[in-house]
């Protein structure tokens, strides 16, 4: 069987998103014939060219919101092609050139990031010679060449098609979608705009290069919905026999209700959980499914719905997997290619953009999965099962060997301290040099014996949920931690030269704006005693599959009528109301504003409940 595996627009551009080199090493195991593609960079690389720029200047000539960009097409043509070299570390030696600034054309996005104050040039060359200092010519270079891109990108939405965006394709379109009727009518539209051309033209390459039996699309992302749809359409009018298949975190949040069957004039199939008994269930028609009865647990379990199609949900006989260790499979895909950006200074924020990292998950499912707003209903976090040390262990030789990279990005829900100890005590034993980072719970199990550990088995960074950053909300969300605990673990990261992100949280059901400004000012001091280094604030969303949404009265709110008529499409994000809560949209600006300039070193002297007057 003939299979072709597909990353579409537009997913990040610095590293390949694993679910696809992942299936294709199952399937290869399998003795399938896979090949995998990832048509988000290659849309990108088509998108970022001199011959593409010239022509949105020439469809925008005549609106004057665009005259600069129009001004300066030609200087943005001439520097693209080098500044995506540059991005991609195939040109080193252009770094002095675009760090001494006057090479690029710098546009509005460019100028407000390099001046955030907007106090003019002695203060910009002073706010990026705190980052960068005398030494750091390449990477001001490469953040440089990044605001360049994004200035490209927001002028190309402006130009030609509203949906572009840097890392994202027609995100709103797909955003909170119960019907499908929008979405239908777009993809059935006839005047195209020039880069849904190019997507359609790069899925017709594809079909008659690859000629697949299967085609299998990976929807991470709200934002690759769309994009995906259209390749589905494109390789079906190139091989009208292909077999579709939806699969990925998209499909397994936001569609597992669906009800709305015109989707599969696009595709045959949606694949829920890992995705590997569903495949095998389509290739092999030997294996047996049965209808999914209504009443039957439609995420977790034996009798889980893992397989949709025109006819309905189908059960497939549950099989232990052979190992919970996901390995990727890289050998498709052109590693050399990916872009390397960074997105703002901060040196542990711009780690999510910058540098190809191996994607590799060490435990299917999250140890803790207690967290009252987390999906736990769903398979890929409430069923846990760790992989053994010398298995990961192994697998990152494997993968060295394979792709002469050494970066690993370790992409679990949370990391257990008893799997990264052993994993850390492992790669010591071995003598292996690799760098890692990965999500992990500010328990008090991260010790400062067990951070050192970690460091000289080569983390460089850890990642996790600080949330509301209050106490009677950490405990009212179940998570498991408190703000001590949370910053003892922050001292023993900044005593072993570990890097930390917080994700945080704001809007949480009954949380006050006392105790937001409360969260501030926590989060304000550690940043200040460089406890964590990044950090980014989310709006709390209330989801079908998770513990507030099935006991909302406990949270004191009221879940709200369901409006949709019809038949159902995408379902995750689920409306509700809390009488008496404080304006979060503009506490939300005033938490995100004061991270934002923490994150660049400044801001501790104002007072939290200034930022709100701001």
């Amino acid at each position: 069987m003939n299979i072709s595996l597909v990353i579409p627009p537009l997913v990040q551009l610095n590293t390949p998103y694993p679910a696809v080199p992942v299936l294709a090493r199952f399937l290869r195991q399998k003795g399938h014939s896979v090949h995998t593609s990832d048509l988000s960079l290659a849309l990108a690389l088509k998108v970022f060219t001199p011959e593409f720029v010239r022509s949105a200047a020439q469809a925008a000539k005549k609106r004057p919101e665009l005259a600069f960009f129009c001004a300066a097409a030609e200087d943005y043509a001439a520097c693209v092609r080098p500044v995506v070299r540059f991005l991609q570390g195939k040109d080193p030696t252009l770094a002095t050139l675009i760090a001494r600034r006057g090479y690029l054309p710098e546009g509005p996005i460019f100028t407000r990031s390099i001046d955030p104050t907007q106090e003019g040039e002695d203060a910009t060359q002073e706010y990026l010679g705190a980052f960068f200092g005398m030494a750091g010519t390449t990477d001001l270079a490469k953040y440089l060449a990044s605001l360049f891109l994004d200035d490209l990108a927001a002028f190309l939405a402006s130009a030609v098609d509203p949906n572009f965006g840097f890392g994202k394709y027609a995100e709103r379109i797909a955003v909170s979608l119960p019907e499908f009727t929008p979405l239908y009518e777009k993809l059935h539209k006839t005047k195209l705009t020039p880069i849904e051309q190019m997507i359609d033209d790069l899925a017709t390459d594809l079909a008659k290069r690859e000629g697949p039996d299967f085609l299998g699309l990976s929807i991470p992302f709200p934002g690759t919905l769309y994009s995906a749809l259209r390749i589905a359409a494109a390789v079906r009018r190139v091989r009208p026999g292909v077999k579709v298949v939806l699969g990925g975190g998209y499909v397994n949040s936001e569609l597992r209700d669906l009800e709305d069957e015109r989707i599969f004039d696009f595709v045959d199939a949606l694949c829920y959980d890992e995705g590997f008994q569903p495949w095998m269930a389509l290739l092999d028609p030997t294996i047996p499914r049965e209808p999914a009865k209504p009443e039957e647990d439609h995420c977790c379990g034996p009798r889980a719905k893992r397989l949709r199609d025109r006819n309905g949900f189908w059960t497939l006989p549950y099989a232990k997997p052979e190992s919970p260790l996901l390995i990727p499979d890289y050998q498709d895909l052109p590693l050399d290619d990916y872009l390397s950006v960074i997105e703002m200074p901060n040196p542990m924020h711009r780690i999510w953009s910058d540098g190809l990292w191996l994607k590799l998950q060490l435990a299917q499912g999250c140890y803790w999965h207690k967290c009252a707003f987390c999906d736990l209903d769903l398979d890929y976090i409430g069923r846990y099962a760790p992989a053994k040390a010398r298995d990961i262990a192994d697998a990152m030789v494997l993968l060295r060997n394979e792709t002469g990279r050494t970066g690993f990005h370790f992409t679990d829900e949370a990391l257990a301290p008893a799997l990264v100890r052993a994993l850390s005590e492992e790669l010591i034993r071995r003598g292996e040099m690799f760098s890692w980072w990965g999500n992990i719970r500010f328990d008090r199990s991260y010790t400062p014996e067990l951070a050192s550990l970690m460091a000289r088995a080569g983390c460089i960074a850890v990642s996790g949920g600080l949330e509301c950053a209050e106490d009677r909300l950490l405990s009212l969300m179940n998570k498991g931690i408190t703000t001590a605990s949370a910053k003892k673990a922050f001292q023993a990261f900044r005593e072993a030269g570990i890097e930390v992100h917080a994700y945080l949280m704001y809007g949480f059901p009954t949380e006050t704006e006392a105790e937001a400004l409360h969260a501030l000012r926590f989060v304000r001091d550690c940043f200040a005693e460089d406890l964590i280094q990044s950090a980014y604030w989310h709006r709390f969303a209330l989801t079908a599959h998770s513990a507030i949404a099935q006991d909302p009265a406990r949270f004191g709110i009221r879940l709200l009528p369901d409006s949709h008529k019809g038949p159902r499409f995408a379902h995750n994000e689920i409306p509700f109301e809390e009488p008496g809560a404080p304006d979060w949209d503009r506490i939300g600006k005033a938490l995100k504003t004061a991270l934002f300039n923490y994150m660049l070193g400044t801001g501790f002297d104002i007072p939290p409940r200034k930022w709100l007057a701001r």
